[in-house]
């Protein structure tokens, strides 16, 4: 594989078998294929396999522009994601291996990191969809939340080192992407008539711009940035973490609410028998988060006030506000014509998507509302409440 200095270049199966031979990932006698597993709009993705023993490595290269569009139109995209993915990785290994790939290698200049083979795991949202069942999923992201939302933010960290590991996670470029298409954009560059509800709703505008502001001000952790369950791996026993290339520094109920957003969507739009699956996947991890941070704190907090009776249930209780909010918001955003949603993609008959686009978006403004307020057993209800009924009065 030919490099110089600033030039980006694009792999093919073959210079990808050429630079693990070079990293002597695999044996370096061994006969290697390669074929490609993924190639998403922003990636590609690689699997390299020795043939005679099966261990292999996965290759991920950002691209700098959005593939759709091709290279010469009018979409570039920085390639420091790749970095930051890299590093977000290595970051978030060091406080839970057991629950994030292990990084081998990463080229900044071409925007490649060489990772661990997770070949063997699924895609936890497309299993679920499928009706797949990964009992340790909640648990493991509970445990892997609350250890990287703790170690990473000033009750663990000296000010100056998360000073210093939040300056190596600023990226403005798509850090603005990310403010207009989750914020701005839905009420401001679409017509009304494409969110009409929303328009009309002030109270939920004035509450959204209260998150906008929480969203933007606050640095209480690193965040994945988007974590949901397409960017999960799991099997029965095993679940990994993965795609954090635009981690950040941001407020913990983010990535907390995330997680909840995409099971709850799942919950209402699947039928009632996997519905009382996913929402105990929701119950579990809410509880296995609040139980680790609260012993990560007790234990490990390095903060002064740490032993101030009631900061760690203030703490927690905003994380749970923030997440519900957070999650609320995805829900609206991701019915209301604004953005692609896998789940709706098998339901075949439009009075059922509209029904199940209805349910999430009635559910998704109640949780923006009235944040403060709810917890995790009240929001389930209120999800049973929603799609059991045929018209809500929530």
């Amino acid at each position: 594989m030919t490099q110089t200095q600033g030039s980006f270049e694009l792999l093919t199966n073959e210079t990808a078998i050429a630079l693990i031979q070079k990293l002597e990932l695999l044996d370096k006698d061994a006969t290697l294929t390669c074929r490609k597993i993924g190639a998403g709009p922003f990636n590609y993705v690689f699997h390299v396999a020795d043939n005679a023993t099966n261990k292999g490595v996965i290759i991920k290269q950002a691209v700098p522009y959005a593939k759709g569009l091709g290279e010469s139109e009018s979409w570039p995209l920085t390639l420091k994601r790749a970095a930051i993915e890299a590093d977000a990785l290595l970051t978030f290994g060091s406080y839970c291996p057991e629950y994030v790939p292990k990084v081998y290698y990463a080229d900044k200049q071409l925007a490649i990191t060489v990772m661990e083979d997770l070949s063997h795991v699924k895609i936890a949202r497309t299993g679920l969809i499928e009706g797949e069942n990964y009992p340790l999923l909640s648990q493991h992201i509970g445990e892997y939340a609350a250890k990287t939302l703790f170690y990473t933010s000033d009750y663990y960290l000296e000010s100056t080192t998360k000073k210093e590991i939040a300056r190596a996670f600023t990226n403005p470029e798509l850090r603005k992407i990310i403010e207009s298409s989750i914020f701005t954009g839905p009420f401001f560059e679409h017509t009304p008539t494409d969110v009409e509800t929303l328009w009309n709703d002030h109270e939920l505008k004035l509450e959204v711009a209260k998150l906008k502001k929480i969203f933007m001000s606050e640095q209480e952790a690193l965040l994945h940035g988007d974590l949901h369950t397409g960017h999960i791996l799991a099997n029965e026993s095993e679940t990994k973490v993965i795609a954090p290339e635009i981690a950040f520094y941001g407020p913990i109920g983010f990535d907390t609410g995330q997680f909840i957003a995409n099971l709850l969507f799942q919950a209402v739009t699947c039928e009632d028998a996997d519905q009382e699956i996913i929402l105990s996947h929701i119950q579990t991890f809410w509880s296995t988060f609040t139980d680790v941070y609260s012993t990560l704190w007790n234990n490990e907090s390095r903060d002064a006030f740490k032993n101030i009776d009631g900061l760690l249930s203030y703490v927690l209780q905003k994380a749970k506000a923030d997440s519900f909010g957070f999650a609320g918001w995805e829900l609206i955003r991701k019915t209301s014509g604004l953005s692609h949603v896998i789940d709706l993609d098998g339901i075949d008959h439009m009075d059922q998507r509209i029904n199940v686009k209805t349910n999430a978006l009635i559910l998704g403004t109640h949780l923006v509302k009235n944040r403060s307020t709810l917890d995790i057993p009240t929001v389930i209800e209120l999800v049973q409440q929603v799609t059991r009924s045929s018209y809500s009065t929530l």
